[in-house]
């Protein structure tokens, strides 16, 4: 029997801070918060726990987008 419970996304995976509604990539967790970095890259930011979930769908995909209409943009 499947579970409604949702799991927090794990390292390397993608995740939303439902405090600041920003997506990033989880890189670890220290002190009891999880450190996300922008799907672009940069500096990594801290979440409580509680506020990671998995992204929709949708969000996800438009993130992704992003990175990539950024990438090309620079010429990459």
């Amino acid at each position: 029997m499947a579970s409604n419970r949702q799991t927090r996304p794990s390292i390397g995976e993608v995740a939303k801070d439902m405090a600041s509604g920003r997506i990033g990539v989880v890189m670890g967790e220290v002190g009891g918060r999880v450190q996300l970095r922008p799907m672009r890259g940069g500096i990594e930011w801290e979440a409580m726990p509680g506020d990671v979930v998995a992204p929709m769908a949708r969000e996800e995909l438009s993130a992704r987008l992003d990175v990539k209409n950024s990438n090309s943009r620079a010429g990459l």
